[in-house]
């Protein structure tokens, strides 16, 4: 499919703004609609409190409720996921909002910023979830690298397709 015919959604969770500097580098490259992904009770700002909350949500498998909801998931043939590496994968807020749309037949495309881990689970923890979407190869990206990763972001959208410049994008919440 040509890139210009296909519909991008950027949904990403971001703490520290990290996950939302890759978020709207994608939508500049992509030319796609982007969704924030936020929770009705905020995260603490502390470092030292999130990790101690992420990690009991992890250990509760516990599925934070969101703000908002994407209102139209079926118009859309990829999906770009973003969020923070928390305890090895996503967020359980990312589950929440992955757990609330069917994605089959759908491409996701995911990234994270970490402080050294990677993506850990958090691809094959898509793809369990969705065994009938075509999940590709993530992007990592270092915290301390997000403000000088636009290659790395360009690089990775090409190999999936998505790179396209001059594209109308909409913010949707």
């Amino acid at each position: 499919m040509n890139p210009e015919k296909k519909k991008v959604l950027i949904a990403y969770f971001s703490h520290s703004n990290n996950s939302r500097v890759i978020a709207e580098e994608v939508q500049k490259k992509t030319g796609g609609d982007l969704f924030e992904i936020a929770t009705v009770d905020p995260y603490p700002r502390d470092y030292n409190t999130v990790v101690d909350v992420a990690k009991q949500e992890k250990n509760a498998n516990s599925r934070p409720k969101l703000t908002a909801k994407v209102g139209d998931m079926a118009s859309y043939d990829f999906v770009v996921i973003g969020y923070p590496n928390w305890w090895g994968t996503m967020p359980m807020a990312v589950f929440t909002f992955l757990e609330q749309y069917d994605f089959s037949g759908k491409t996701i495309l995911p990234f994270c910023t970490h402080e050294g881990s990677r993506l850990g689970s958090s691809e094959r923890d898509i793809a369990r979830l969705y065994p009938k979407a075509t999940v590709l190869n993530g992007l990592a990206i270092r915290g301390s690298c997000v403000r000088t990763a636009q290659k790395d972001v360009a690089d990775w959208l090409q190999r999936a397709g998505l790179l396209v410049a001059d594209r109308k994008s909409t913010r949707l919440n």
